[in-house]
């Protein structure tokens, strides 16, 4: 038992720290000698938990889908307009892409050329954008004229846009811009009924991080 929780531990370490290394130089110019020193681990240990760099690269991007669907699965405390869940998720994501290594790595692998796109966090998040707008589309709570599918890939641009201007400034991060964002989306996505029960800086000022992980 305490071998595999020492087990457990490294291989979160590397997970962790090669989502660091790839946010901060890029997958390519990336080393696992660079992600073994910064987990604290020998190259061994390293090869050990995972083949190749693109191995480490598929178990960072899986946790950070894991990470993103708690993100979206996430049970408002009180009934909220489907437009109101999609504001306060893409705000929890601004949120959780601040303070958590993992999502920023993923969402930095994900704009990779020479990553596959199939199980990337930015698919991940455009699907859940495109379901729950599709029903607000169904239930009448989008505007006359506006596609769920085209919503969704503009919202999707948007928030993957500001995970890779945070790269560099994590000013982008920040729900200032988000809240601006929607002040420009909202009114034209939203039937004119629904805009003053609809809150563009999300329902809840400041939702916690679900894992919080200080800038490396």
């Amino acid at each position: 038992m305490v071998k595999q929780e020492r087990a457990a531990r490294t291989r979160q370490a590397l997970i962790e720290a090669a989502a660091a290394v790839f946010a901060e130089e890029g997958f390519a110019a990336a080393s696992l000698s660079t992600i073994s020193r910064q987990a604290g681990v020998s190259n061994g240990a390293l090869h050990f938990h995972f083949a190749s760099k693109n191995a480490l690269a598929d178990a960072v991007e899986a946790q950070a889908c894991e990470r993103l669907a708690r993100i979206t699965a996430t049970a408002p405390a009180r009934p909220l307009p489907l437009l109101q869940r999609v504001i306060d998720a893409t705000h929890a994501l601004m949120d959780a892409l601040a303070a958590d290594t993992v999502l920023r790595g993923a969402f930095a692998l994900a704009c990779e050329p020479t990553r596959p796109r199939q199980g990337s966090p930015h698919t991940h998040w455009q699907h859940w954008l495109e379901d729950i707008l599709r029903r607000a589309e169904r239930n009448g709570a989008l505007a006359r004229g506006i596609r769920a599918a085209d919503t969704a890939r503009t919202l999707t641009a948007a928030t993957v846009g500001f995970a890779v201007l945070g790269a560099d400034d994590p000013s982008w991060l920040g729900r200032t811009h988000m809240t601006a964002l929607w002040n420009t989306l909202l009114p034209g996505l939203a039937p004119r009924q629904d805009l003053p029960r609809l809150r563009t800086t999300g329902s809840h000022p400041t939702p916690p991080p679900p894992h919080p992980h200080p800038r490396p």
